[in-house]
């Protein structure tokens, strides 16, 4: 650390010290407005606190935006930490990402090209991008598709999520997922109930079903995984190395399975 970065450290206290110490030691240094403290760090560290602290205050107060360069910058540099952490969770773990062998699986379960979604059922987004998924399927005859229940909108999206679970048991999954996401209401346990029976699901077995420990700790694996990933809302897509959040259009979704296909 410079001599006058330490400067900062022991004499800028609070909310000030912080933004001092994250975005403006690099200011100071190398701005040509501060010839007086970057000219050698000899004479910074002889400067009393009480000069210090007024040439920095000073120097703030003269050149304000430079407290919002400094915090736009430093979120930027979180923003890249957390993306590479993301990818080092999604290397380490694509056992658990694209093949754990609980996670229902759609599209061609053979295809050379996996598209991972977590999704909630009362998410408006998801269902917005069900059709597209959809279509997605329809179009690429070798696309895989590994659903990841990721119940985040409260206790209707819970029970909606075991349900899915529980009807994947009864060879069900596929018509289930796509009649949920196709009511046009939230997805309460009644709506939920409703939907199994129209379905053709065995309504009894499922909410018997729905109680196997199994069933709860895939949700909580997937969550787990999810914030692992840095995938705090849905829809939240990985494929490849990229993981992709929010939801898309079709062009957009396509693009990034070729570049999981050819390894881009």
């Amino acid at each position: 650390m410079s001599t006058a970065a330490k400067q900062i450290n022991r004499h800028s206290g609070g909310v000030l010290g912080a933004l001092l110490l994250v975005g403006l030691t690099g200011w100071f240094l190398l701005n040509p407005g501060l010839q007086g403290v970057q000219q050698s760090a000899h004479a910074a560290g002889e400067m009393s606190q009480d000069q210090f602290d007024k040439r920095v205050r000073d120097y703030i107060l003269a050149n304000p935006e430079i407290i919002m360069q400094a915090l736009q910058s430093l979120d930027a540099r979180q923003r890249e930490a957390q993306a590479a952490e993301a990818k080092q969770v999604l290397a380490s773990r694509a056992d658990d990402i694209f093949r754990d062998k609980q996670s229902p699986v759609g599209g061609n379960a053979e295809g050379n090209v996996t598209l991972v979604e977590f999704f909630d059922y009362n998410c408006p987004y998801c269902r917005q991008m069900a059709p597209i998924m959809e279509q997605a399927v329809a179009d690429d005859p070798q696309l895989r598709i590994v659903y990841k229940e990721f119940p985040i909108l409260g206790p209707d999206s819970l029970f909606a999520a075991k349900a899915a679970l529980a009807a994947q048991l009864q060879g069900k999954y596929g018509a289930f997922h796509k009649a949920l996401f196709g009511a046009r209401t939230r997805v309460t346990e009644a709506v939920v109930l409703k939907i199994a029976g129209e379905t053709g699901l065995d309504v009894e077995r499922m909410k018997s079903d729905m109680q196997k420990p199994d069933i709860q700790a895939l949700i909580d694996r997937n969550t787990e995984l999810a914030q692992a990933l840095r995938i705090t809302g849905t829809p939240g897509f990985v494929a490849g190395d990229q993981i992709f959040p929010g939801a898309t259009d079709l062009a957009t979704l396509k693009k990034l399975l070729d570049q999981a296909r050819s390894g881009k």
